[in-house]
């Protein structure tokens, strides 16, 4: 892939608009001083969703007019025409949010268009912990470089899977269940976290719901790639616009792929 060049200052803006969604969502999140609605889709959205999203499009477009924001609650604002767009979920995990869990996050990313994303932050303030990566300079997490873990065999590979009815349409519901037994232990951490795991190192395979959006995808793919593993859809092809999203630490990716197809 060709380079993007210093991106320094893009992430440096990403971290500001960060800072400003923390500082609405954790007093919200902690003063449960919120109303929740129903989207069309049946997912829950509040109002501090939608403030959220709107803080973080206004430091942005401040910042670089000459961009576009794609965000989870109010669509494309900014240059459509643009190279780079900026790919944002105010709050990653609204049901884990609404319901008082604090595994819940705000993602945002940078995206070329013939590069994807090349940025990302992943800020979840109610669990004190922050992931961040650029194109080029590693993935961090609280300031720590981290790499992804070197597990070689899924018999001694610890995996995250998000169960949903979108496996089940697709009749592979199955193969996840036969996947987690032949594992070495598996939870079901869910949203962003299991792919930031994967990004540790803690686990080594992070199979998220069926039903994603672009929001959902990029800011996780650019830290997992950064922190040397891959992201990917279910069949395999690098797409942070697709519907399903798979993080593995590269070594297993392959076979994963291969035991859904």
């Amino acid at each position: 892939m060709s380079s993007v060049g210093d991106l320094s200052a893009e992430l440096e803006l990403a971290i500001s608009a960060a800072d400003v969604a923390d500082r609405i969502t954790k007093v919200a999140f902690e003063s449960r001083a919120f109303t929740t609605e129903r989207k069309l889709d049946q997912s829950e959205v509040t109002e501090i969703d939608r403030g959220a999203e709107q803080a973080i499009v206004s430091t942005i477009v401040s910042a670089r007019p000459h961009h576009s924001v794609y965000g989870e609650e109010f669509g494309v604002v900014g240059d459509e025409s643009s190279d780079w767009q900026w790919v944002i979920d105010p709050i990653d995990g609204t049901s884990n949010f609404v319901r008082g869990v604090p595994v819940w996050a705000t993602l945002i990313a940078l995206v070329h268009r013939e590069l994807g994303p090349v940025v990302g932050v992943v800020s979840a303030p109610s669990l004190g912990r922050r992931w961040w990566s650029s194109r080029g300079t590693g993935a961090f997490a609280d300031g720590r470089l981290i790499r992804v873990s070197d597990t070689r065999s899924i018999d001694r590979a610890q995996l995250s899977v998000t169960f949903n009815a979108g496996w089940d349409r697709l009749g592979l519901t199955d193969r996840l269940v036969r996947l987690q037994q032949e594992s070495y232990r598996s939870r079901g951490y869910g949203d962003f976290w299991q792919h930031m795991l994967v990004a540790e190192g803690a686990i080594d395979v992070a199979i998220d719901a069926v039903g994603l959006a672009p929001y959902d995808n990029a800011a996780v793919q650019a830290v997992v790639e950064e922190a040397g593993g891959r992201h990917t859809n279910r069949s395999g092809a690098r797409d942070y616009t697709s519907d399903t999203a798979i993080s593995t630490n590269g070594l297993l990716h392959d076979e994963v792929i291969g035991r859904l197809c």
